[in-house]
């Protein structure tokens, strides 16, 4: 904000950012935290070590469009299970934020949980808050510059890390490496692995809030899918107005003041910067920091915890206790999408522990839509596509049929059982024919495809693709 000359005020319409050094807290959420930083952590960066029947077992081979997933391999055709898997990820993300707000910010984002680790990298080499507001505002000399590069580099290397590892899942994670150490990487390799390196280090260790303010979308559409029965970080200004400091052994009811004690605390362990007993912002992203830090200093004056806690609209205006908090999960809202989730999980596992291992198109030859052959019977010729989408050869029989008014078709496909191997697509050509008779035009038929008899390999399938039979 700034003087104009006509005396009055010109205010900025972006805020200048303010640096927030967050001062570190323990507590139960924030052991929460941790544990699901490990979990979240070991997941990225071990999965893409692990193998499954001799390959990488999680590989997204762009290349060769597969998709392995352990012993699921996928291919283009089965995108529906991309649709149905943002489905589910969209109705978990309505469901824990009607029930419990941002629990998906607070303790899981990938945003929040590298801004984690590059919090404790700077704090184990600068030190606590206090220093490191210190460190910033000295003057540059060695210790500062030595402290500063040995920050900026354990981020990089952990920024490069992280780049090689979300790679490792499109290229051959060991193949990678070798080429890395070969010097020999490729061009899309290069550029993903320094782009997604750099979007880590710039993110959670120079942007920090500011994504979360300002570039995720989903702080400013929360709001829209709490209610007064949401569980959300709340201050208890009930309890804890009128805020005063005081000594440790005064009777806050004798000073006319309510438990807090006006440490800003709260303010202080807050990532985004923000003062939870102004109600709640949009700004907060869940993680229960204040809480923690509350309660540590309510434990220090010998005050009860929970001046800052989970709790409701309705609880704190009805002053209801914990269980009726936690009746109060279990209202429609709630119960209508842990239903429609809970369905779609269960039609997806269902249809994919009965998907057939092999697929198959048919596609009339158009360049000879019919045609007369010996013994007079009319033929049409077909183009068959057939996918085995497992890691084992399948052996399959097929037959076709038709309505009763073709009379008996004969089908000409080649040696039977086809054998298909593994994780490929064999395109064979047949030809059908039939009995001339008083038909004509097109005429329905189907070809049915099986496993072949005594084939172990091969599941239960029976596979059935129409077509068309032209009779001139």
């Amino acid at each position: 904000m700034s003087a104009v000359p006509n005396g009055g005020l010109e205010k900025s319409l972006y805020e200048v950012r303010r640096k927030i050094y967050p001062r570190a807290v323990h507590g139960i959420y924030a052991r929460w935290r941790w544990a699901l930083v490990f979990a979240t952590q070991l997941v990225f960066y071990g999965t893409a070590w692990l193998t499954w029947n001799g390959r990488q077992a999680l590989l997204f081979d762009l290349a060769a469009r597969k998709f392995y997933i352990f012993g699921l391999v996928f291919w283009p055709q089965d995108i529906v299970y991309l649709a149905v898997l943002l489905v589910i990820s969209a109705l978990s993300l309505f469901l824990f934020t009607a029930v419990a707000g941002r629990l998906w910010c607070g303790y899981a984002c990938p945003q929040t949980v590298y801004t984690e680790i590059f919090l404790w990298i700077e704090r184990a080499i600068e030190g606590d808050h206090v220093s490191r507001a210190r460190l910033d505002k000295s003057k540059a000399n060695g210790r500062k510059l030595g402290l500063k590069a040995g920050k900026h580099a354990a981020w990089i290397a952990l920024s490069l890390w992280t780049g090689f590892t979300f790679v490792g899942y499109f290229t051959p994670i060991r193949s990678l490496a070798g080429n890395i150490a070969a010097l020999s990487i490729g061009p899309w390799e290069g550029f993903w692995l320094l782009f997604y390196g750099f979007a880590t280090y710039g993110n959670a260790g120079w942007m920090r809030e500011q994504v979360c303010k300002y570039m995720c979308p989903y702080a400013r559409f929360q709001s829209a899918m709490f209610d007064p029965d949401t569980l959300v970080i709340t201050y208890d200004a009930g309890r804890g107005d009128p805020r005063g400091s005081r000594s440790r052994s005064a009777d806050p009811r004798k000073l006319g003041l309510g438990d807090c004690i006006d440490c800003n605390i709260c303010v202080q362990v807050c990532p985004t910067g923000i003062d939870i007993r102004k109600g709640l912002q949009y700004d907060c992203i869940g993680c229960a920091a204040c809480i923690d830090g509350c309660d540590q200093v309510m434990a220090k004056v010998g005050y009860a915890p929970g001046l800052i806690r989970y709790s409701t609209e309705n609880a704190l205006k009805n002053g209801w206790d914990w269980r009726r908090v936690l009746a109060r999960v279990r209202r429609p809202r709630v119960l209508v999408y842990s239903a429609i989730l809970l369905a779609i999980v269960v039609a997806a596992g269902v249809s994919l522990g009965l998907r057939a291992p092999v697929k198959m198109d048919v596609i009339r030859d158009r360049g000879s839509l019919a045609r007369e052959v010996a013994g007079g019977r009319i033929e049409n010729v077909y183009r068959l596509q057939l996918m085995n989408t497992r890691e084992v050869p399948q052996r399959v029989t097929l037959a076709v049929a038709g309505d009763a008014a073709l009379g008996p078709l004969e089908l000409s496909a080649g040696a039977q059982p086809i054998e298909i191997p593994p994780l490929t697509t064999r395109a064979i050509a047949v030809r059908v024919s039939a009995e001339p008779g008083s038909l004509h035009g097109p005429r329905p038929i189907t070809f049915v495809l099986v496993p072949a008899e005594g084939d172990g390999e091969a599941g239960a399938f029976h596979i059935v693709e129409k077509s068309r039979f032209v009779m001139p």
